[in-house]
């Protein structure tokens, strides 16, 4: 049995290297580092046709002053989406940083106060912390819940007293209670 191999993919030349951005830019999310890293590892992959180098920067900039590409626009997207998952504001900036999102940009899409406690919530419900669990738990079963908000981005003051609070309604009430003080 004779194993097929794909003939080699032609090389990319400035039309081809276009439609790769927008079907990128058409199918996702995503932020000018990350379209720039697309189009250089596509580059990487199928080598580049033309004689002067490939136009990536300005490819990226044409995309984001058409308005195709909008880091701002993503990184509110992005910030939201991890706090309604119950991701902390450290992992939040993390992802952001890595996203090559500006320091301006992951200034304006910061979570408030309030959305960081929500998001705390929101995690220890779904993980099953603290007062969110079956049983009472002992010192060293807190302490592993405690390390997991932490790993998640969440501030140790919060996942202290999500975790060591003495029923729901209390973790509800210090989750409500910056919205009270707005």
């Amino acid at each position: 049995m004779t194993q097929r191999t794909r003939p080699n993919p032609r090389p990319l030349d400035a039309a081809r290297l276009e439609e790769l951005a927008l079907g990128y830019v058409a199918r996702f999310a995503t932020s000018a580092a990350k379209l720039e890293a697309y189009l250089a590892r596509k580059l990487r992959e199928r080598g580049w046709d033309g004689e002067e180098p490939a136009p990536v920067a300005a490819l990226v900039a044409r995309f984001v002053s058409a308005g195709y590409v909008d880091d701002a626009a993503y990184a509110r997207a992005k910030s939201g989406s991890l706090l309604r998952r119950g991701y902390g504001a450290r992992r939040v900036e993390q992802a952001l940083q890595a996203a090559g999102i500006g320091e301006a940009e992951r200034v304006g899409a910061r979570a408030a106060p309030a959305q960081r406690r929500a998001a705390a919530l929101t995690m220890a419900r779904k993980r099953r912390f603290g007062p969110f669990g079956r049983a009472p738990l002992d010192r060293a079963a807190r302490e592993k819940q405690i390390a997991a908000m932490l790993r998640a981005g969440h501030g140790l003051d919060s996942a202290r007293e999500l975790v060591n609070a003495i029923s729901e309604e209390a973790a509800l009430e210090w989750a409500a209670a910056l919205d009270d003080e707005a």
